[in-house]
């Protein structure tokens, strides 16, 4: 065992430990789901008293963590594929349900005034690569990493479509996850980046930023699912059921999460 993944599990053991002396269940979320969530956390444990710990990181990343015995309860993940995978390998209860569908958004600095418009929402990229051409600074382009987090397969599903994704490499600096990519969307050496919407609508980035979103049918739908992992407890499965309720979906609407509906199938396979 490689000292990295000794690391790994001992952390986990700890996590483990601690959550379950405080008796508070540990939930693995995708990071587009930073703000939203933490905002539903707070109205679940005003109405029930029961508390939560969050976690927000690559849903890819997650996904190997529980298949490794990462003690989380409740998993929300940004590509239900993942969550299908942990099910067919026996991880979670189920295969869960479908929570939102996400959206895919431009991102940069406020005052800028060069926004692209929603004909060309990557209009910003085009224009980068021309300065990068002609030897100026080299405007980072942000996203996340398409290896592990389902924002960045649909950045880079984008970028395909409108024939940049190649061209853009010495452009692209990647995230770990889609909220580490939104900030490096609005760091000094970036012409902009694509996140989540979701992200863009939060409070605490919409003051500083702004945003054109991207065409649905540039990138695959980003259906996302939730599970409880096996083992879960009350409190987990009670937050997992209070997320299906109105207050709930109310809150993802506000940050531009779709709902399930009849425009994406939602159904287990």
């Amino acid at each position: 065992m490689n000292a990295l993944l000794r690391w790994g599990l001992a952390a986990w053991l700890v996590l483990s430990f601690s959550s379950a002396q405080a008796g508070v269940p540990t939930v693995a979320a995708a990071s587009d789901l930073q703000f939203a969530l933490a905002e539903a956390a707070r109205r679940f444990e005003a109405d029930t008293g029961q508390r939560l710990r969050l976690n927000f990181g690559s849903s890819g990343n997650f996904r190997r963590q529980i298949a490794q015995g990462a003690p989380f309860e409740l998993y929300l993940s940004a590509d239900e594929a993942y969550v299908h995978a942990l099910h067919a390998e026996g991880h979670t209860e189920d295969a869960g349900v479908v929570y939102a569908i996400g959206r895919l958004a431009w991102l940069q600095r406020a005052g800028r005034n060069d926004l692209p418009s929603s004909d060309e929402p990557l209009a910003a990229v085009r224009e980068a690569l021309a300065m990068h051409a002609q030897g100026e600074a080299r405007p980072r382009i942000a996203l996340a990493n398409p290896d592990h987090a389902p924002y960045g397969v649909a950045a880079k599903q984008a970028l395909e479509h409108a024939g940049l994704w190649s061209e853009s490499a010495s452009l692209r600096i990647l995230g770990e996850n889609v909220s580490q990519a939104a900030q490096f969307a609005l760091s000094d050496d970036a012409r902009g980046g694509l996140v989540a919407w979701s992200l863009a609508l939060a409070p605490e980035l919409a003051e500083r930023s702004e945003f054109v979103l991207i065409p649905e049918e540039w990138h695959e739908p980003l259906v996302q699912r939730m599970a409880l992992v096996k083992g879960a407890g009350d409190t987990a499965r009670a937050f997992y059921h209070w997320l299906q309720q109105d207050e709930a979906r109310d809150i993802l609407a506000d940050y531009g999460f779709r709902l399930p509906g009849d425009d994406v199938d939602t159904e287990a396979p």
